[in-house]
């Protein structure tokens, strides 16, 4: 019997690689004609490096990834450098692995190409699965076109708006930030040339922030704008003009501003997360990733976790042999508090890094500038050192 893996994004594929190296034979079934990735830059922390090496494509996504010198914070009112974490040797040697930044197409693509290379892993696009059943020693993954797919287990990788998720959780429409972040990806010599730092930078100001960083062996540079918009409803992806950025950051310094002008083109999403649930699974279905845990993009973590997840699930059905039910309890059990702490993280970091105003924001940059690169390394340890 084979493990059905609903989706065949990031966490999907990651699964499918986690449970066919462990020996199980897996079905990944994605709704979409065509397997691929949409968006931009992503950011991939040690601990990300960690999963992809349990998945044995960590030299293949490094052959793709920038490697940035340091994060760094720029307070986008004053034009003053906060703070930077350095990404050196030491770092490096701390956590076992780099921190680096690649296009999410590349990151995808590394993982389908392992996919594809894997005897034990099945790949099937334009077929959307809807509902499931149970019973005896096997799951149905039912599709929308009246299919039904047998398998001994149903991984439920199919993001944000889980029709997995649906049945398992009902938890109705996921929560709405109310943050709206424009992107866009320009040309290096697009990119204003006193700003071309090899850094993750974050440009926080009052209820908005910047953040760019060179991609694709700095042919291109990702740039990524946030602002409080009070948006009610979800969107995705859709184009919006350019005036309309611009005038979102007219408040920012001239340099910040300077970021904004220099793309002619931009798509906004609006950012969602759902409260942390402790029903992840139900009999042999589970839920990974987005579908488990969707969190904001301020920790940068919600692809890491993804993978995270899957090494775990691997490791932690193999363990029970032909238990499944324990198997995913395993796997739940292991990953709720950390997942639980990344999407409280996230909220947290919005809040009180990228968004304050006021006294909140001067007390912010007392806080992070007075810390040393020993300092941020003790406080990211229990992110960036997990799984070495």
């Amino acid at each position: 019997m084979t493990i059905l893996v609903a989706g065949g994004g990031i966490g999907g594929l990651a699964a499918a690689l986690a449970l066919a190296n462990r020996g199980f034979a897996v079905t990944v079934l994605e709704q979409s004609a065509n397997l691929g990735e949409i968006g931009a830059g992503i950011q991939i922390g040690p601990n990300a490096f960690h999963a992809l090496d349990h998945l044995g494509v960590g030299p293949a996504a490094r052959a793709k990834a920038v490697y940035v010198d340091g994060l760094v914070l720029m307070d986008a009112l004053s034009d003053e450098r906060v703070c930077v974490i350095p990404l050196d040797e030491p770092f490096r040697q701390r956590f076992n692995n780099p921190y680096a930044v690649i296009h999410r197409a590349d990151l995808h693509g590394v993982l389908l190409e392992g996919c594809r290379n894997h005897a034990g892993i099945t790949l099937r696009t334009a077929t959307r699965i809807v509902a499931y059943e149970q019973g005896g020693e096997g799951v149905v993954a039912i599709t929308q076109s009246g299919e039904r797919l047998s398998g001994t287990a149903l991984i439920g990788a199919d993001g944000l708006r889980s029709a997995i998720r649906a049945q398992l959780v009902g938890d109705g429409e996921p929560s709405v930030s109310g943050h709206t972040t424009y992107r866009s990806v320009i040309p290096t010599e697009q990119m204003p040339e006193e700003l071309r730092w090899n850094a993750a930078t974050l440009w926080a100001g009052p209820k908005c922030h910047i953040v760019h960083y060179p991609l694709q062996g700095w042919k291109v540079f990702n740039l990524v704008a946030t602002v409080h918009t009070d948006a009610k409803e979800a969107v995705a992806g859709e184009p919006v003009p350019t005036e309309l950025v611009r005038d979102s950051f007219a408040h920012v310094v001239p340099r910040a501003r300077r970021i904004i002008h220099a793309a002619d083109s931009w798509k906004r999403w609006v950012l969602c997360d759902r409260e942390p649930q402790e029903a992840w699974v139900d009999g042999r279905v589970a839920l990974l990733g987005d579908a488990a845990h969707p969190m904001l993009q301020y920790m940068a973590q919600g692809a890491c976790m993804a993978m995270e997840d899957a090494v775990c699930l691997g490791r932690a059905l193999s363990a029970m042999g032909d238990d499944i039910p324990a198997g995913l309890e395993a796997y739940r059990s292991e990953r709720l508090p950390r997942t639980t702490r990344l999407q409280l993280a996230s909220r947290a970091m919005g809040e009180y890094v990228y968004h304050p105003d006021g006294p909140r924001r001067l007390a912010r940059n007392a806080w992070l500038g007075a810390k040393s690169a020993e300092d941020f390394h003790i406080s990211l340890d229990w992110l960036y050192g997990f799984g070495r």
